[in-house]
């Protein structure tokens, strides 16, 4: 396809799977890194280094480009959003700032934005997108807001201006799979328990007290739905890409020490730990009817895959 492309944060987890997939059927893509020296690069991509907290940096990488997917963010688990509450916020709302004025004043068609789910309040129910009404859960409240205040410039780029630009919002469940952080610190709950499992800890720390309920997506079926974003939807939009079904940790934990076969190994529940949102079920009716996204990749199927992975990078030979 003809279509030229920029994904920011390319060294990235979600950047990595998105760019795997699509460079089989864009052959004119771009990608940034900005600090990473050694990541995965996907054969066939431009890979350029570029700040994107400087506004410059950001106006020349947009040049000639027909459509940004922002995959760049400082991102981090449960320890780093206690600890450090302002990580999220500061360097983010930047350089989204920035890309989307770039991209605006380079006359870029459209603008896919990665957003999140801290947007949406506690809910007992599977959220919508027409339900982040700026009722934030207490432990995301500032990278709730950071990441909607980032969706309504994106709204204003897109219907707000004489020249309007395309934007289409992602708003991913909790995604997992090769490629991401398996960082005690950075890490968030599926790598981390796969690496206490693999590397049999005993006894298996879990933060919390394993009944928090997640949507979790495996990250090659992300990633398709991003292909079926570029390939289809032209217009703006606000979309949720999840599972659609919602899992405890202690569920999690069990299948990955089934297929690990780990025998004897005890847990212990540390609630003294930091966690997030105890339960978060979303919707994805509108993604089934605007792009046909259907998740393939089952649960044990996903874990085992993202296991084989860890091994095959970070374990000893």
């Amino acid at each position: 396809m003809k279509d030229k492309i920029l994904l920011t944060g390319g060294s990235g987890f979600v950047g990595t799977n998105i760019l795997k997939l699509i460079s089989k059927y864009y052959k004119n893509i771009d990608s940034t890194f900005h600090s990473k020296k050694n990541f995965y690069k996907v054969k066939g991509v431009n890979y350029f280094k570029a700040d994107l907290e400087k506004k410059s940096s950001c106006k020349k990488i947009c040049k000639n480009i027909d459509t940004i997917i922002m995959c760049a963010a400082n991102s981090s688990g449960a320890q780093d959003m206690t600890n450090n509450p302002l990580f999220h916020l500061n360097s983010n709302l930047r350089m989204n700032i920035n890309i989307l004025e770039a991209a605006y004043e380079m006359k870029v068609k459209r603008f896919i934005f990665i957003s999140s789910n801290t947007v949406y309040p506690f809910s007992n129910l599977h959220v919508s997108e027409k339900d982040a009404k700026f009722r934030f859960y207490k432990k995301y409240y500032i990278v709730g807001w950071m990441k909607r205040f980032s969706e309504i410039l994106c709204d204003i780029y897109s219907s707000k201006l004489k020249r309007k630009m395309a934007t289409i919002v992602v708003r991913p469940g909790n995604l997992y799979g090769p490629h991401d952080k398996f960082d005690e610190n950075k890490s968030k709950v599926i790598p981390s328990l796969i690496k206490k499992v693999v590397e049999k800890e005993n006894p298996i720390s879990v933060w919390g007290d394993g009944n928090d309920l997640k949507d979790f997506l495996y990250i090659e079926d992300f990633a398709k739905s991003i292909l079926k974003i570029l390939q289809s939807v032209q217009h703006s939009e606000i979309i949720n890409i999840a599972s659609g079904k919602g899992v405890t940790i202690r569920t999690i934990l069990s299948k990955i020490i089934k297929i690990e076969k780990l025998k004897n190994c005890k847990i212990y529940f540390d609630r003294s730990k930091p966690t997030m949102i105890p339960k978060r079920l979303i919707s994805i009716k509108k993604a089934i009817k605007i792009i046909n996204f259907h998740p393939i990749t089952n649960l044990d199927s996903g874990l085992k895959k993202t296991i084989i992975w860890y091994k095959k990078n970070f374990t000893k030979k």
